[in-house]
Formats: structure tokens, sequence, C-alpha cells
């Protein structure tokens, strides 16, 4: 077995995405566990840090063993020794920043939303195959521990027909005045690509979709809960994009749901992401890490709203968290961020199938502007499948 190495050239590596989740917990460990085995061969991902801060790259690089870093993005696209280029840096950049990489032959592989709009996303798809490269999109949300547990049980058929899903989804970020923010400022700046739709509805997408098929129409609601804040060198500014969306969907298989999101709410829930499914068969709930589901024949009899000093034992001391049953896993923990890295490794290295191409990004664009569209109309938007370039009408 050869040992190969695979140049990658890791723009946004500086950021806590970057940093942290593909690089840290991703691509380093793949890298100290000695390569990835594909195709008979064991691959070795060679990173190249590229950014604008020379002293942050240099940091961030010393952190993770001595790796090489650069500041010229355009030398490092030249440079055939990394034929990959990976971006998790600003989202209004994206687009312009994949398709320099397309133009210079490279394999390419990002954060999401991968383009601005679903077209702009088509037109990367159509310039990334007329040039045979690989292609990918970041969909590590489906990997967390809990909802790898869901799946299972949609798998399964555990749920029987499936009537109705929710996902409540949210924290309270700072606003920069009163406390220090957990998000940065360009989150709540249109010139900055920001918004709550565009940042978390394509994480929705490829969940929703993964687990329960596609989806048919949605409608939404949108609006800023916090309208003033402050950004990194204190300065205050009128946030003129949404922290919360209310979107309804309907299922090309008939089942019905809701996402509930938000960046001003405050949390009363088992986690900050609680993603529920209900069948005939039974229902489950999941969080980022544990999973609990309740089969039809332990479903409790509730008789409604009994009120009154009578009812005060049937209704004040109910718990109806009894009754569900934890699911264990079956497999140990792997960061879900670095199951989309062994898999586009492999994809490049070795031709292997990779789950999320970039026709999957596209369709999470797809759904954030249906959203958006519902929004500002008030009206239900379809979602029709995408059609690939070079695919019959």
């Amino acid at each position: 077995m050869a040992t190969r190495e695979l140049g990658i050239i890791l723009h946004g590596a500086t950021g806590g995405i970057g940093s942290f989740q593909h690089l840290r917990n991703s691509l380093a460990p793949i890298r100290a566990e000695g390569g990835l085995s594909a195709g008979g061969d064991t691959i070795m991902p060679k990173p190249l840090l590229a950014g604008r801060n020379a002293e942050r790259l240099a940091a961030v690089a010393a952190e993770n063993g001595g790796l090489d870093w650069t500041t010229d993005l355009d030398a490092a696209l030249r440079n055939p020794e990394y034929p990959v280029f990976f971006d998790a840096a600003a989202t209004h950049l994206r687009f312009g920043l994949l398709k320099r990489a397309i133009e210079a032959g490279k394999h390419i592989y990002a954060e999401k939303p991968v383009a601005p709009t679903a077209e702009d996303g088509l037109a990367l798809l159509r310039a990334a195959e007329a040039r045979g490269l690989k292609h990918g999109a970041v969909e590590d949300k489906l990997f967390l521990p809990g909802f790898r547990k869901l799946h299972q049980l949609v798998d399964s058929g555990f749920f029987g027909r499936i009537i109705g899903f929710r996902i409540e989804f949210g924290w309270w970020v700072f606003d920069g005045v009163a406390a220090p923010p957990q998000r940065p400022s360009w989150n709540y700046k249109k010139s900055g690509g920001g918004g709550l739709i565009s940042d978390m509805h394509p994480h929705w997408r490829y969940i929703v979709e993964g687990m329960l098929g596609p989806i048919k129409r949605v409608a939404a609601m949108a609006w800023t809960g916090q309208t003033v804040r402050a950004d990194e060198s204190g300065e205050r500014f009128g946030v003129d994009v949404e922290d919360n969306a209310h979107t309804l969907l309907e299922m090309e298989s008939g089942a019905r749901g809701a996402i509930l999101a938000s960046w001003s709410t405050r949390v009363r829930r088992d986690d900050l992401v609680a993603f529920q499914i209900d069948g005939t068969g039974g229902s489950a709930v999941a969080g980022l890490r544990r999973c609990w589901k309740q089969p039809a024949r332990d479903t409790p009899a509730i008789r409604g709203f009994l009120m009154g000093r009578d009812a005060d034992t049937m209704n004040v001391n109910v718990d109806y968290r009894e009754g569900w049953q934890e699911v264990q896993g079956s497999e140990p923990y792997k960061n879900p961020y670095r199951f989309g890295w062994e898999g586009f490794i492999r994809h490049v290295a070795a031709g292997e199938p990779f789950y999320a191409d970039l026709a999957g990004g596209i369709r999470d664009v797809q759904l954030a502007e249906a959203c958006q569209r519902s929004a500002a109309e008030g009206r239900w938007m379809e979602m029709p499948l995408l059609r690939r370039p070079g695919a019959p009408a």
C-alpha cells in the first residue's frame, strides 16, 4: 500500500469553523493517525492554510504541527501540488472564490451556502463538471450523534407512516452592547451575506430531505428580534436581516412539518436543537447527542386539560418525559465534519461516490431562497427538484 499526499488549500482556516472543526477535529486527526485508506493506498492530506492575516495564519499553522501557510491565494491556486480548494471564509465572498478555484482547475469543497443564489450555484456546477472536477458541499449536521440515531429509526421503519415533524432551534445571541456577542457581526448585515435563513436553512434542507425525502413546498415568515447591535469594534449598527424564522414544509410523501428557528430566544428544552418525528408507529425526538423514542404500544392515553382540585394529581404531577426510551448508538463517536472530509478525500483520490456534491449545496440554497421569497410575498413557494446540467428536460 503506497502513501500519497493530497494537497488541500484550506481557505478560512483562521475562523472558528475552519480552525476548530475542519482542521483541528478533522484533517489534523487524519494526519495524526497516518492518513486515510482509499483505493488501496494511504492518502495523507497536506493542508496549505490560506488567508489575509499572516499572524493568525502562522499561529493556527503552529498549533497544528507546523503546517504551511500563505497570504498569496493566487500563487496557491497556481500550485499543482494542491489540487483541492476548500472554503470556509466569509459567505459573501464564496461564489467568487469557488469560481476562481474552478478556473484554476481545482476540485472544490465548500461550507454553506455554496453560492448566493441557486442560479449562481448551477453556474459553478456547470463549470466544475465541464472541467471534470470533483465537487462537494459540507453536510455535517446529519452526522451528529442524535440525528444519526434518529435517521436509523427512520431507516428501520420504526415510525410507520410518517405524519409530521418539528425542528426547534436557537438561543439568545447577545447584541454586543449589553454583553459580547457569540456570533460575528456580518451574520446581521445583508452586505455580508447575513441572516438566519441563509445561514441555517441550508442545514435544515439536507437534514430534512436526508431523512424524510423531497420537500414539495414551503411557507415562511421572518422578522428581526434585536434591531440594534454592536460590531467587533463596538460601533452600533441597525440590523437589516432576520434573526427569527418560522417555516412550514409540505413533503412529497404527504407529511407536514415546521422549523422554528431563532437567535433571540432563551433555551428551555433538552438541547440547543430538538428534531421530533411523529408517525403511526411511534415518535422520536433527537438533540445534538441523544435521542429518545416512544413506540405506539407505549403511548399513554392523555385525556386532555383536566382542571380543578380533583384533577391536580392527574396533571400537575405528570412527567411527560417518562415512558420514552433512550436510543443507544451502535458506533463510536466521530466528529461530524470528519465524515465529510473522509468522504471527499476518498472521492478525489479514489473516485469513490460522495454523498454531498455541489448539487446538494445548490438545493440547500434553493430552500433558503424559497423561504426568503415566501416571507417577503406571504405565500407558499414550490420546491421543484433541480435539473442537473446536461440532464434531459
